[in-house]
């Protein structure tokens, strides 16, 4: 089944086999034919393991990659409300510049160190506004930092403070502030938890729910928790290697991976609804993104894998069938990069583990030992779930 495409009514963002490359002796292929949809309103979770490529992947959506990094192929489509599209890869100079922060903005990865520690939040406002809203004075500037500021929960009053004097979730909300400053459509989350506690975290996320049912502009959330992910996102696309594996509905991929690199990363963490069991982890370490892969890129670490997947490079197609469970909104938006799920390679099937229809789970007593599929048992010194994380 091919690959679903969209440029509906309710699209914000498109990527298009979205390729970028780092420069050296040997090149490193960081984001490998990426293609992905953004929704209006909707939060698009992107997860994986630290160097697979959604950092880069965020970069190149906002044209912002700097050398050595280089976009060597795909194309990027804005849908603003109300008006034609925009080809982002055309955007040059004073439109390029118009378009950042304006129609898309992002909140950097280790974003309490992204402050400047020598001048004051009123002052980088100012910089924001004197760059995108020349017209404003100085009144006007201060004025509308210091609603942005009570809007994301802080004190106005600490407009003149230094980053040292804010902690760390004072200073996440201030950047959050700043992205949202010009109002734009599509806001980028890198990471926006990573080093807070649980309750600062959880105070962030729900700030960010919260301005986003009151604003309605679009997310992007980046991270390598998929946890938090399945909580806060209504689609998902699984990133490994430089490449989306798995694209699907959270609440499908929550209850149903059908990637085996997706369920690998869901046994990395408790499940509180479900019996007690053991952590597993992903076993062994991701390739090296300068190597060409023949095969599947997960295949070395993959507890599935079978004779196709040494030499036959998967693409995103639609899962076994009973996954879809005659849904059509799954048999559109679900997709996979897995041989397990091809009929030509595997004529019975996925393992039940990657077939259970979403919504109901299945028990996990195959979470203590998965079976193989004509392959070797997993390393006994598996990864553990802490460090598949962290970027």
């Amino acid at each position: 089944m091919p690959e679903a495409q969209g440029s509906g009514p309710d699209l914000v963002l498109r990527a298009e086999h979205i390729s970028v490359e780092y420069a050296g002796q040997r090149p490193t292929r960081a984001v490998r034919d990426v293609t992905i949809e953004l929704r209006r309103g909707e939060v698009l979770g992107i997860a994986g393991e630290s160097g697979c490529g959604k950092s880069t992947l965020a970069y190149a959506l906002t044209r912002m990659l700097r050398p050595p990094a280089e976009m060597t192929g795909g194309g990027i489509t804005f849908y603003p409300a109300e008006r034609a599209p925009v080809d982002v890869m055309a955007l040059e100079g004073e439109d390029l510049r118009a378009f950042r922060w304006n129609k898309i903005s992002m909140v950097f990865q280790s974003a309490m160190n992204a402050l400047n520690p020598v001048t004051s939040v009123a002052r980088q406002f100012d910089d924001i506004f004197e760059a995108h809203r020349q017209h404003m004075d100085r009144a006007a500037r201060h004025a509308r930092a210091r609603e942005l500021l009570d809007m994301v929960g802080i004190d106005p009053k600490r407009i003149n403070s230094f980053a040292h004097e804010l902690s760390g979730g004072m200073r996440q909300r201030v950047m959050i502030a700043m992205a949202l400053a010009l109002e734009p459509e599509i806001v980028i989350l890198d990471e926006p938890t990573t080093a807070l506690d649980v309750v600062v975290q959880r105070e962030i996320l729900d700030e960010i729910e919260r301005l986003r049912e009151e604003f309605g502009f679009s997310v992007i959330f980046i991270t390598h928790d998929l946890s938090m992910l399945l909580e806060v996102s209504d689609r998902l696309a699984v990133m490994y290697a430089g490449e989306v594996v798995e694209r699907a509905p959270s609440e499908a991929v929550g209850t149903a991976p059908a990637h085996p690199y997706t369920l690998g990363l869901l046994r990395s963490f408790p499940d509180m609804r479900s019996a007690r069991r053991e952590l597993r982890g992903v076993p062994g370490i991701p390739p090296d993104l300068r190597d060409d892969f023949a095969g599947c890129p997960f295949a070395p670490r993959c507890d599935y894998r079978f004779e196709p997947c040494q030499t036959i490079h998967p693409v995103l197609e639609a899962p076994a069938e009973r996954l879809l469970a005659d849904d059509p909104a799954l048999v559109k938006s679900w997709r996979v990069a897995c041989h397990l799920h091809n009929p030509q390679h595997r004529p019975g099937g996925p393992p039940d583990e990657l077939t259970a229809v979403p919504g109901e789970r299945p028990a996990r007593a195959d979470d203590q030992a998965a079976a193989p599929v004509d392959g070797p048992e997993s390393p006994e010194s598996p990864v553990t779930a802490g460090s598949a994380g962290g970027e």
